[in-house]
């Protein structure tokens, strides 16, 4: 008996699984060969900013002075390539991120484009595109224009003319609810390259989420001006517990530490009485636990394809984020795959998805995450809007061996769906 079989998985299904991790070898050695130049890029800049067991603590109060925060600014803008970074705790999630830079960026009468279509859901409140206000970007007279894709594409030709008016624009690196693939550091740098063929001064903002610790280097080499993210994501390693980020230019990372807290105090301001190990340990471990990720993401294509689904990427496409998606044109099929990534999860398990309505989207949304810690994408978890064609996006696994039983749990009861 096979080690699948001895968990519930049929014989059949466990020589699928064979087949398929056979036929991912290649995908998979490519991902351990970006992991290992970026797990020591990563520990050359530990060395260089000389971490050491005084800024693991924690600090109190106004937190004034905090080496531990201050060094790991210094260490993360070195991992990513930028001049300066903010990251803090005290940014909720990679949309506050966002939403720190543009507010922290944009002043009345300005112009955001969105170069990449219209941002992701929870995104689009915060520039006024939807929901009720409560301060959005063009409720304080901050204009917007975007350049929808083509076919999941950037419009190269659509940014270039509409960019020469722009004052900040917008890249988003990963897909959100759109069944497109994510775009790599070499479509950024075109990108970049359409914007500043017309304007020299415009900020270019890269939602990062997602993408971070996928390729050998991070969009600012690619010509953009700043990044953010979240670290509960790829950058925390599923270790940090919290967090979020903003690193690129140190002259507009200081504007955003300005608007995080308040003018004047900026970035001096910010206790962490739950201490920085675990952002630092979080790092240290993302490149490893973004490779298990991204052989999760690439094994969840291979296994699906070959049971009839459509993904994307599809398994043999190069990874720049770590999603995969999977349409199922069935509301039964795409609530039974959340509810299998559930019962499978380490936390939750016994718990059962259901969709509903949640802040910042307008379809009713699923969602399985059971997860150490909650809304963790870079741990397996599944989820997608009560729509057609009923799209599930796989986010994450930090454990490729826990996330084939997983799957392989949800392709079973998928295909007893499909052939009922």
């Amino acid at each position: 008996m096979s080690l699948f079989e001895r968990y519930g998985i049929s014989s059949e299904l466990c020589e699928t699984d064979k087949v398929i991790m056979d036929r991912c070898r290649k995908q998979f050695e490519d991902c351990e060969a970006v992991r290992d130049e970026v797990q020591l890029k990563i520990l050359n800049a530990f060395i260089k900013n000389k971490v050491g067991l005084q800024h693991l603590g924690q600090s109190t109060g106004y937190g004034y002075g905090d080496s531990g925060r201050d060094t790991f600014d210094r260490l993360f803008a070195d991992c990513v390539g930028a001049e300066d970074a903010l990251c803090r705790p005290s940014i909720l999630s990679g949309t506050h991120a966002l939403a720190v830079a543009l507010f922290g960026l944009l002043r009345t009468g300005d112009t955001l484009l969105a170069a990449t279509g219209r941002p992701y859901d929870t995104l689009q409140p915060v520039i006024g595109l939807t929901g009720k206000g409560y301060g959005s970007l063009s409720e304080f007279g901050i204009g917007y224009d975007e350049v929808p894709l083509i076919d999941g594409e950037p419009d190269f030709e659509g940014i270039r003319s509409r960019a020469g008016k722009a004052d900040v624009v917008h890249i988003q690196r990963s897909r959100g609810y759109e069944p497109r693939r994510a775009f790599s550091v070499e479509d950024i740098r075109r990108i970049v390259e359409a914007v500043r063929t017309v304007n020299q001064t415009a900020v270019i903002l890269v939602d990062n989420c997602y993408g971070e610790f996928t390729d050998l280097n991070e969009p600012l080499s690619a010509g953009a001006d700043l990044i953010a993210g979240s670290l509960i994501k790829n950058p925390g390693g599923a270790i940090a517990p919290t967090g979020g980020y903003i690193a690129g230019r140190s002259d507009l990372v200081e504007r955003c530490g300005h608007r995080l807290t308040a003018p004047g105090t900026g970035r001096e301001l910010g206790s962490n009485p739950g201490g920085m190990r675990d952002f630092y340990l979080g790092l240290y471990f993302a490149p490893q636990v973004t490779c298990e990720a991204k052989k999760t993401s690439i094994y969840a294509s291979a296994l699906f394809e070959e049971i009839g689904y459509r993904t994307v990427p599809d398994y043999k496409a190069p990874r720049n984020d770590i999603i995969t998606s999977i349409e199922t044109g069935d509301p039964k099929v795409l609530i039974a795959l959340c509810e299998e990534i559930q019962a499978s999860s380490p936390i939750d398990s016994f718990a059962s998805p259901v969709p509903d309505d949640m802040p910042g989207y307008d379809d009713k949304i699923i969602m399985a995450a059971g997860a150490f810690t909650q809304g963790s994408s870079i741990e397996l978890s599944c989820d997608g809007p009560l729509r057609e064609p009923y799209i599930a996006y796989l986010q994450g696994g930090i454990n490729l061996t826990g996330s084939r039983l997983a799957l392989l749990r949800a392709a079973e009861r998928m295909s007893r769906i499909k052939n009922e």
